[in-house]
């Protein structure tokens, strides 16, 4: 078989390849390096299995490329040696070589993997040897699998070895566009009750990579259908059957999930199949608003994924606060308030990192806001400020979680005309936003000592009190100057 190497790639496996052979030590390029290659995809991480104690060598190696040595697993004897190197894949800026300790034949190492598109191997120094042909060692028929598209496992023990590896199937069946073969789902169903004694932090780390594809809405309804989503998020099984408001087409569980997919419609990735062409023309777009959805927020998340966490749980205190008056009408008071605290809970117990948590308590807590900040006509400059002060660094997020969530209540009996007014306002808010600076970010006019020592006012909470309400007065366009706040106090504060 014809194995097409990258160059970056084939010359650090060469070095690699070197040092190993000038030690007497065999090795193998194994797993998720060899599946992407023969997918034609560019990977910055390689797993080699060495014929050596791994915990003995890969300081040496990373000695050698001038690398730094990271221990993974005592254990196991699984080692990495991470590489700054410009010949990464683009985005990457670094090489990820992950070294595990080969314990008997290299075909008894494949069948302790996962799943058989992983389950493939190919002889370092064979690799390296500038044949074009090179053999293949696929016990399982990974090749086979990889081009039928499928995810399958290696074996009946796969889950209870490693349960992260149920949410992993799902996760790869997302980044690939695979299916899970049937004896697989099988699998998942009969073990899914293990993802929850996996560890919060791998959880995590599936859990956005899932987020990341344009389908993740429809990946967590499967993950549902499998047992895994409620066992992961037991919070959500709550919300399970519970009826809303006759506005809403699906009950709370159901409309959470059709919010994520809403939502990744609105950030251009996927599709809503009640999308009659007419329904992103009037949401505004723009490459500043790329760029904003594409930051990072970590090392493996962007303001896109926690978006769609967001939305999964923008109602998830739903089931707990709900009422129904004497005239029928049903209620849900606080359950933004509320759905913050339980949503930080729950990215707490997944360790998600503090800066993800915060962005994310923020979006859920204000997702009625932007509902609420016009009734007639566009909202006045001292409402926006006011909205963009207490949603902080979410603001953006929250009026695009605020027009999905508008869709996925709605569904197919979706008003064209009320859609249309909600994004003509949510378009003139961020061109508030953009435009005037004075909305979000007011110049200080006057400061707490300028109240102490001009007006002789004591020190305490009214100062703050004053100094924000001149903000507002700023952000309204009532006041332009020093001197026209220094007035505005004397005449409207202090009267």
């Amino acid at each position: 078989m014809q194995l097409s190497i990258k160059p970056g790639a084939g010359l650090l496996l060469k070095r690699v390849g070197n040092f190993l052979t000038g030690q007497g030590i065999k090795a193998y390029v194994v797993g998720g390096f060899v599946r992407d290659t023969l997918l034609s995809i560019d990977s910055a991480d390689i797993d080699i299995a060495i014929a050596s104690n791994a915990l003995e060598i890969t300081p040496r190696i990373a000695q050698a490329l001038g690398g730094k040595y990271v221990l993974l697993d005592k254990t196991n004897q699984v080692t990495r040696v991470v590489l700054v190197s410009k010949q990464a894949p683009a985005g990457s800026g670094q090489w990820h070589l992950d070294f595990s300790t080969l314990k008997g034949k290299v075909e008894q190492d494949l069948a302790r993997r996962d799943f058989t598109i992983d389950a493939m191997a190919v002889s370092l120094s064979e690799l390296t040897s500038g044949s074009r042909e090179v053999q293949l060692i696929d016990p399982f028929s990974g090749w086979e699998d990889l081009k039928q598209g499928q995810i399958r496992a290696t074996g009946e023990t796969t889950f209870r070895e490693d349960a992260a590896r149920l949410l992993r199937a799902v996760r790869l069946a997302a980044e690939f566009g695979f299916s899970i073969d049937q004896a697989t789902e099988t699998l998942i169903r009969r073990n899914c009750h293990l993802i929850a004694s996996v560890a919060g932090e791998r959880v995590r780390e599936e859990l956005l990579r899932l987020l990341v594809s344009p389908e993740a809405g429809n990946f967590l309804s499967y993950l549902d259908e499998l047992g895994l989503l409620t066992n992961i998020i037991p919070e959500l099984a709550q919300s399970k059957g519970v009826e809303q408001p006759k506005e809403h087409f699906w009950d709370v569980f159901e409309h959470s999930l059709k919010t994520v997919i809403t939502s990744s419609l609105l950030l251009r990735e996927g599709a809503w199949e009640y999308d009659t062409g007419q329904i992103l023309s009037s949401v505004p777009w723009s490459e500043r608003l790329v760029q904003h959805f594409d930051q990072e927020v970590s090392s493996t998340s962007s303001r896109r994924s926690l978006l769609k966490l967001a939305a999964l749980l923008h109602d998830i205190a739903k089931p707990q606060t709900k009422t129904i008056e004497s005239g029928g009408r049903i209620r849900f008071l606080g359950h933004a308030k509320e759905g913050a605290e339980i949503a930080g809970g729950i990215l707490e117990r997944l360790r998600f990192s503090n800066k993800e948590i915060g962005l994310v308590k923020l979006i859920v807590q204000h997702h009625l806001r932007p509902g609420q900040l016009s009734q007639e006509g566009p909202p006045s400059p001292r409402a926006i400020y006011r909205y963009f002060r207490d949603s902080d660094d979410a603001g953006i997020e929250t009026l695009y979680l605020s027009l999905a969530d508008h869709l996925a209540t709605r569904g197919p009996n979706l008003i064209l005309a009320h859609w249309q007014e909600h994004t003509q306002m949510v378009e003139y808010v961020l061109a508030q936003r953009f435009q005037r600076e004075s909305v979000t970010s007011p110049p200080k006019l006057v400061s707490g000592d300028d109240l102490i020592n001009i007006f002789s006012l004591s020190p305490g909470p009214r100062i703050g009190e004053i100094l924000e309400s001149v903000r507002e007065a700023l952000a309204s366009g009532e006041i332009t100057t020093r001197e026209e706040a220094l007035s505005y106090i004397r005449d409207h504060l202090l009267s």
